[in-house]
């Protein structure tokens, strides 16, 4: 499993920040949950895999969090895969729920 070097040359290095500028509080929050999730899916996956060098051990199982985690970033930093936009989606849609909810005068 690489990550090319073409490829990261390619693609800004804002792209992979989590935290954006411009970005709100939800899209924010949204960023980070997409990213911890994902670095779960990348951990589970890299216990299938042979990543070549590593010896096994507890340096290992150390620093595949960290590689899962760098692969994560760069995952949804890309934005593609929809889970940031569907969680902004359902914290707005929980927002205007609650304020439609309140009274004027509670407002």
């Amino acid at each position: 499993m690489e990550i090319s070097s073409k490829m990261a040359a390619e693609t800004p290095a804002a792209t992979y920040k989590i935290g954006h500028s411009g970005e709100t509080p939800e899209q924010r929050a949204a960023r980070e949950f997409e990213s911890v999730f994902l670095t779960n899916a990348v951990e589970e996956m890299l216990k299938s895999v042979d990543i070549g060098e590593f010896g096994g051990g507890h340096a290992e199982e150390t620093w595949r969090g960290f590689l899962a985690r760098a692969y994560a970033d760069q995952i949804a930093g890309q934005g593609l895969t929809g889970i940031s936009q569907q969680v902004v989606g359902t914290i707005q849609a929980y927002r205007s729920g609650l304020s439609a909810g309140l009274s004027e005068d509670e407002k």
